[in-house]
């Protein structure tokens, strides 16, 4: 049998999605083939210090920071990309070298799924799932991303969004603007997190302060979206540069909206796998996630989800999730296993997009030399 792959697992983050992806992640290094890959877990603190070596998901779960780890540090190397697990009681010395593979990011939020974390796997020389530098920022920006859809001409509800100076000197035209383009109820999220955390519905102006105010807890970027009275459809995508769709799925969610609680602690909401609709709107919600998939340039895998408005049989494109959850109760795995593809497979087969795409990357010229063939 070839040698296992160590795969780093990171997970945690400084995100307020942190709980979400110690889920995730543990989900994910259960389904991994051990006879293929040598699981490596490295835990990062809601403060951004990365752990690893012993349990780092345990020294997160429990808040007892290092616990039985090592601080690690990642060594951008290109040549020879490892992490550096180091001496607690001596951080300057180095207490072990840990050759890795491929890093699998189970993050969610900014620090993680925002493009940071992968350019520093790009800088490392490290293949990574996922996608990459420009598709991760913009996918995680709700305002890029639609502007992005609505130039590859794919329909999008109508929104607003403004940033923290904005709203406290224009607060009043920015309400009225909400009244007037919008109405009421909306929606009210920061612009570069997901899971529902911040997000809130307004129903009148008092709630659409409140819910400005919270949503600025998390980010300095608010967008407000017109509420579309429709079913929730999601679906997954898998692949690179010819993306596959999976069958598509509906949320009908316990709550009002498919909130926090709804996504995580709650077990009420129904996932309907796949979604009661006719052949030609699941071929055209299929054709849409394609399309949302390469407006924003996304590679490996993402979800996609829309909103359809039956009265009017109009499909709407709300957003695309470049790390969607992959929790026991989570809707990508559970659309590609209804596809056909089982959760260990996914996970083989994210990885191997991931090293396939590293390998093109490699061909590709990092120097210029005048002269060469494109010359006269």
């Amino acid at each position: 049998m070839p040698n296992k792959l160590t795969v780093g697992v990171l997970f945690g983050g400084r995100s307020g999605e942190h709980a979400v992806s110690l889920r995730s992640a543990a989900s994910v290094m259960e389904a991994m083939d051990r006879d293929r890959y040598r699981v490596f877990p490295v835990g990062i603190t809601e403060q951004g210090r990365w752990l690893a070596g012993g349990d780092p998901m345990a020294a997160l779960q429990n808040n007892e920071i290092p616990g039985d780890c090592f601080h690690a540090v990642l060594d951008v190397d290109p040549q020879k990309p490892r992490l550096l697990l180091l001496d607690p009681g001596e951080p300057e010395r180095i207490h072990e070298f840990v050759d890795l593979d491929l890093v699998f990011p189970v993050l969610h939020g900014p620090y993680g799924e925002d493009g940071t974390l992968q350019g520093l796997l790009e800088l490392a020389g490290l293949p990574y799932a996922g996608s990459g530098v420009l598709a991760s920022a913009a996918g995680m920006d709700k305002v890029v991303m639609k502007i992005l859809f609505r130039h590859m001409g794919l329909p999008v509800g109508d929104f607003i969004y403004f940033n923290s100076i904005r709203w406290s000197q224009e607060k009043d035209q920015l309400m009225e603007q909400v009244k007037q383009k919008l109405g009421y109820p909306c929606f009210v999220k920061p612009a570069n997190l997901g899971s529902s955390v911040g997000v809130s519905k307004a129903s009148d102006p008092s709630s659409l302060v409140t819910g400005v105010e919270e949503a600025m807890r998390y980010d300095s970027k608010v967008v407000v979206e017109a509420f579309i009275k429709g079913r929730e459809i999601e679906c997954s995508i898998l692949g690179d540069e010819a993306p596959l769709a999976s069958v598509p799925g509906e949320i009908i969610p316990c709550n009002e909206f498919y909130d926090y609680w709804a996504k995580y602690i709650d077990n009420r909401s129904d996932l309907i796998i796949p979604a009661p609709m006719d052949e030609s709107m699941e071929q055209k919600v299929k054709e849409y996630a394609i399309a949302a998939f390469q407006a924003v340039e996304l590679s490996g895998l993402a979800r996609v989800d829309f909103f359809l408005d039956e009265e009017a049989n109009q499909l709407y494109v709300n957003e695309v999730n470049t790390m969607p959850g992959f929790t026991s109760i989570s809707m990508y795995p559970k659309l590609w296993e209804a596809s056909g593809v089982p959760y260990p497979e996914l996970i083989d087969r994210l990885i191997q997009i991931a090293l396939q795409r590293h390998r093109r990357k490699k061909m590709l010229l990092t120097s210029f030399e005048p002269g060469g063939a494109s010359a006269c």
